[in-house]
């Protein structure tokens, strides 16, 4: 992989443990709960459960991510890109939030099309 793919897959893998985190041990604190647009302090309380299943799922994400760089493999990368393209597209589509698909779906195709170039 070139250094900017590197940059862009290590940036990828940085923003789903940041989703970990947010997920997993800030759900119901009053900024995630703006960012995630929640309806009340209550419904995260009631779905913390949940929300941490979900960041665990971003946790290994980010660490395929990073093994990806760890044996310079592009076919690791490229299978984890596409499982964030998918989740980025299904959460957008499914919450109709189309915010999730700039943040989650557009940094992975983004590096997808530059590992493709081998920019």
């Amino acid at each position: 992989m070139t250094l900017i793919s590197l940059i862009l897959v290590a940036f990828v893998s940085l923003e789903h443990f940041y989703f970990l985190i947010l997920e997993m041990f800030l759900w119901t604190k009053p900024k995630t709960i703006k960012a995630f647009g929640l309806k009340s302090k209550q419904f995260a309380e009631d779905t913390k459960v949940l929300a941490a299943n979900q960041g665990l799922y971003n946790g290994f994400i980010a660490a395929g991510l990073i093994f990806s760089i760890i044996k310079n493999d592009i076919k690791i990368a490229v299978f984890f890109l596409i499982c964030v393209t998918i989740a980025g597209i299904y959460g957008s589509y499914s919450t109709k939030q189309i915010k999730l698909f700039y943040i989650q779906a557009v940094p992975a195709i983004i590096t997808l099309v530059i590992l493709y170039f081998n920019i």
